[in-house]
C-alpha cells in the first residue's frame, strides 16, 4: 500500500511540475495615452497576450483580418492565447489610430 501511494505521489509530482511548461508564458500590452505600449511584439505559440487598459477610456484589441475582437474596459484587462504562427496586425475600432502588431513564432 505504501508502495502504490509513493509512485502516486510521484505521478502527480511530475504532472504538476510539467503543467507550466505546456501553458506558455503571459506577455502583457498596456494601454494608456490612446497607443498600445509596446506596439509591436513577438511571442511564441501557445503564448497568451494581456492587454492592460490603464486609459481612461474603454478601448478594443481587433484584428484587422477578423480573426479576434477583444473589448478591454477602463481599469480591466482582456487575455487571449494565440495558436496559430504568423503576424497579426491590430487596432482598436474605436481610436483607428491606435495600431499593434503580434508575431507569432513556432517552437
Amino acid at each position: 500500500m505504501r508502495t502504490v501511494r509513493r509512485v502516486a505521489m510521484l505521478v502527480l509530482l511530475q504532472i504538476a511540475s510539467a503543467a507550466p511548461a505546456f501553458a506558455g508564458e503571459v506577455v502583457q500590452v498596456k494601454i494608456s495615452d490612446l497607443a498600445f505600449t509596446p506596439a509591436e511584439i513577438t511571442i511564441h505559440l501557445g503564448d497568451t497576450v494581456e492587454w492592460v487598459n490603464d486609459d481612461f477610456i474603454d478601448h478594443t484589441a481587433t484584428a484587422t483580418r477578423a480573426d479576434w475582437d477583444l473589448m478591454v474596459l477602463k481599469g480591466k484587462s482582456a487575455q487571449m492565447q494565440l495558436t496559430r504562427a504568423g503576424a497579426f496586425d491590430y487596432f482598436c475600432r474605436f481610436h483607428p489610430n491606435m495600431t499593434g502588431k503580434i508575431r507569432v513564432v513556432g517552437e
